[in-house]
């Protein structure tokens, strides 16, 4: 086995210090990843490639490409056979021994990298191995316009590389190579990628994020976060940090202005992170926002927000489409994982207001319990993300009715706003209308004999906090969902 590794170009393209530590870092994030294959591998550097050198084993080779296609840093790897360089006849020879019987009624091409010093010319070897190749397979013949398979050879030196096989790398810088950035993730499409294309870019990416409302999103985001680390980022350990936030919901939706609700409650998002990078010394945050793609994320909306940060926000996906965000989470596993998160809209104005006042969201954040954000922060949970998935947690189950059970309570969570618009009507059955950011507290004050069912417009929300209930204890508490 062996595979020739291009370094991604803005790293060749450095000044020679940088472009040694870069190719140093990445050198050892190989070796870091490929140990556990198999520890006879091989991770040799050169001035302008990486060589991974390792047994002849199919299923090992199968297994470096997959890891390799991973790795930031790399622009394109190659798997090839190896020789030493000999006359004209040797390397059609050896090259016989790679590709006779895959040019089988195939047109061909034969192209060669030289480097060093030789009495020939790439050319002419292109020309000699190409007439060879022609007379002594079952080619269809030679194209060297569109060709269906290009042959290549890399000669350097005294050293001749048949290449197999020439697949496309991550590009981006080695992870480690930059900073440390915390990206609020929440589980969709956009947090997901922005994610994504940090790692890419070499900057080890901590995980934060917000609880609004229950352990099945939270475990959810656990999920996607670990996918995205032990896919592209396992070289460096990383933290994932939740901020139980349904006490300042809470206090967001009793005390603030509808129309302000999602600016004021971005910004108290990036006055958690801002305390919880400094803390972990980090640098920067990162965000998924996309101009103008909800109502929150307008230019006077965002600088807004952004004031109340004291750490630099970074936004990957600022001018990006939705439709190519989607596109790079398909790309890079994470479609599904987005698709089929719990979608927690708590917080959703009627009538968002698109162009924020700094001194109007300000004189609303004055009636806001900020002790209640302070607690958020230091109830924090930090994990190392290599073990959020070991807790043997189980995600309390609660039955889920189409039809409401006789006798029993329709608990109405919505938003006061949502219930005025359009009030939830049920014959023989009584209905109370309990806001979900009052419910948890206000349940065990309630009679506890009836059986509730709660509800919500998407269900999402009620089963969330169904599941909170019954995992307190609650055994009366199901979820009314109309068909």
């Amino acid at each position: 086995m062996h595979f020739v590794i291009k370094l991604f170009p803005e790293i060749t393209i450095k000044s020679p210090p940088v472009r040694k530590r870069m190719t140093r870092q990445l050198r050892e994030n190989l070796r870091k990843l490929l140990r556990p294959l198999d520890s006879s591998i091989q991770v040799e550097q050169d001035w302008d490639k990486l060589q991974v050198i390792g047994p002849d084993d199919a299923v090992l080779s199968n297994q470096v490409s997959s890891m390799l296609a991973c790795t930031p840093g790399i622009a394109n790897f190659s798997r090839v056979q190896y020789f030493p360089l000999g006359d004209f006849d040797d390397i059609l020879a050896k090259t016989l021994s790679v590709w006779r019987e895959k040019l089988d009624g195939k047109t061909f091409a034969v192209r060669v990298r030289r480097s060093g010093k030789h009495d020939f010319s790439s050319s002419d070897v292109e020309r000699i191995v190409g007439g060879g190749l022609l007379l002594q397979t079952d080619a269809a013949g030679v194209n060297l316009k569109a060709p269906d398979i290009t042959v290549r050879l890399e000669i350097r030196h005294d050293e001749l590389f048949v290449v197999e096989e020439t697949s496309k790398g991550l590009g981006g810088f080695p992870l480690g190579s930059q900073d440390s950035v915390i990206s609020l993730i929440s589980g969709g499409f956009d947090s997901t990628v922005s994610s994504y294309l940090t790692i890419k870019r070499g900057l080890r990416t901590h995980y934060l994020f917000f609880n609004l409302g229950g352990r099945a999103h939270e475990g959810g985001v656990k999920e996607v976060a670990f996918y995205l680390w032990n896919k592209f980022g396992s070289t460096h350990k990383v933290r994932f940090i939740t901020v139980p936030f349904e006490a300042v919901v809470g206090e967001i939706l009793s005390k603030v202005r509808n129309a302000e609700m999602g600016v004021v409650l971005k910004r108290m998002m990036l006055r958690a992170a801002s305390v919880i990078a400094e803390d972990m010394d980090v640098q920067a945050l990162v965000t998924g926002e996309s101009v103008a793609q909800v109502s929150s994320q307008t230019l006077a909306n965002l600088a807004v927000i952004d004031s109340v940060a004291s750490t630099l926000i970074l936004r990957p996906l600022i001018t990006s489409d939705k439709t190519d965000i989607i596109d790079i989470a398909r790309a890079i596993g994470t479609e599904q994982f987005a698709a089929s998160m719990p979608e927690y809209c708590g917080v959703i104005s009627v009538k968002p207001t698109t162009r924020a006042r700094e001194d109007k969201v300000a004189t609303e954040e004055e009636n806001f319990d900020f002790s209640v954000l302070e607690q958020a922060v230091a109830s924090r949970r930090v994990q190392s993300i290599d073990a959020v998935m070991d807790e043997d947690a189980q995600v309390a189950e609660v039955e889920i009715f189409a039809i409401p059970l006789p006798d029993a309570i329709i608990l109405d969570i919505r938003h006061p706003d949502e219930v005025e618009a359009c009030p939830l009507k049920i014959g023989g059955n009584v209905v109370q209308a309990v806001p979900f950011f009052t419910l948890q507290n206000r349940f065990k004050h309630f009679e506890q004999g009836p059986r509730y069912l709660l509800y919500c417009q998407k269900g999402v929300m009620s089963r969330l906090h169904a599941e909170l209930l019954v995992e307190q204890g609650f055994n009366n508490v199901a979820v009314y969902r109309p068909a």
